[in-house]
């Protein structure tokens, strides 16, 4: 019998999403995911329907400074529009990571996971679970944690808790 350490890598798998702001569930998934492969890309959806408190550029500076040192050297963060298959063929990348936290997540993720192996059959897509400590953790609740005034330092990295005070902070006056 294999032990983990001793499984093979994906050389290389995609971490999509908006990430608006990337939490500490979005980098616990990263963590799972480099677990598997050797590198990944995060890439952070622009010209998403969802309307972002960050702009693109914003969110890939806020992910890249959030990454502990010695998994900045296995990430690249990038940026991308259009379809997500396009995009991850365009990079060679035929792993998906996508993190699953509650049965309604599961849904849609399905849906997505199957249009895009429609769209582009040769693509897999690996669900993921953060930590259970984790689990209800989602952007819009901790944008509407920072909106109201609250301590987001026990959801997000240090620098995405100060540029929502900034945001916030900006958008009151």
């Amino acid at each position: 019998m294999m032990r983990d350490s001793q499984a093979p890598k994906v050389p290389l798998g995609l971490f999509p999403g908006t990430f608006d702001p990337v939490t500490r569930g979005h980098l616990d998934i990263l963590a799972r995911g480099l677990a598997l492969c050797d590198r990944l890309i995060v890439a952070v959806a622009e010209g998403h329907p969802k309307q972002t408190l960050f702009s693109a550029p914003e969110r890939v500076d806020l992910i890249r400074e959030a990454l502990p040192g010695a998994t900045r050297a296995r990430v690249d963060v990038l940026a991308f529009q259009g379809l997500l298959v396009e995009f991850a063929r365009a990079h060679g990348v035929r792993l998906v990571l996508r993190g699953l936290r509650v049965i309604s997540d599961f849904e849609y993720e399905f849906q997505m996971a199957l249009m895009n192996k429609r769209l582009w059959p040769e693509i897999e897509t690996l669900f993921l679970m953060p930590g259970e400590e984790l689990i209800y953790l989602n952007s819009t609740l901790v944008k509407e944690v920072a909106r109201c005034g609250g301590d987001t330092s026990p959801f997000v990295t240090a620098n995405v808790a100060e540029a929502l005070v900034r945001r916030y902070a900006r958008d009151q006056v």
